[in-house]
């Protein structure tokens, strides 16, 4: 019974952290400006950055991945720390999609899922290349590419493989691939727009301001 009173209450603050939508409120309380309504209307890092400038989107990437990491750190203390933190990192990119405090309007899980395998490679398995394997392929494509949407997409699918061969815990491997199927579904429209060549390429990156 401890362990389903962990992972149900490892989840729940999992799902509560990742709801915390940084880019709203940044948006809001910084720049009287509701990010959802101008560019892709979502609250992930890209949208922020491409609406309110370079600075801020690196922000709103930094703190959705530590939302992710510091939810991974609080339930990996519990005494089934490897199920309760695997589940708590799932359930916060869930909530950072589908948030609780806005709506549900959220964002597409890019950089709660490197917060998912930065958390999961410092307090769960220890294991440095879970997160360098996917973070590589991702450089590389959005280099190649210019596109983050595809560079997620590709990067999502080489974490749950590398993971799939690397790890033998079923729970990370069900988690792991339940979160790149919800990004890739998050991407669903960016997947149209790469086929038809429409596809907005990233540019506030490399903006100096």
């Amino acid at each position: 019974m401890t362990m389903y009173v962990d992972i149900i209450t490892a989840i729940v603050i999992g799902y509560l952290l990742g709801s915390i939508p940084f880019a709203l409120v940044i948006g809001k309380v910084f720049y009287h400006t509701d990010v959802r309504e101008h560019g892709s209307g979502n609250l992930g890092g890209s949208n922020a950055g491409r609406v309110l400038g370079k600075n801020v989107g690196i922000a709103v990437i930094a703190l959705d991945i530590l939302k992710v990491v510091f939810a991974i750190f609080i339930t990996s203390h519990f005494k089934y720390a490897e199920m309760a933190s695997i589940w708590a990192g799932f359930a916060a990119a869930f909530g950072h999609c589908y948030p609780i405090f806005a709506g549900f309007r959220g964002g597409k899980a890019v950089a709660t899922m490197f917060g998912f395998l930065l958390g999961i490679t410092f307090f769960t398995f220890h294991d440095p290349l879970m997160l360098i394997v996917p973070l590589a392929v991702f450089i590389i494509v959005i280099l190649v590419g210019k596109m983050v949407s595809l560079a997620s997409i590709c990067a999502a699918i080489a974490s749950t493989i590398f993971i799939f061969i690397d790890t033998p815990a079923t729970s990370t491997q069900v988690a792991s691939l339940l979160l790149t199927i919800l990004l890739i579904y998050r991407h669903r429209a960016n997947i149209q727009r790469i086929l038809h060549h429409e596809e907005n390429k990233v540019s506030w990156l490399m903006k100096k301001k």
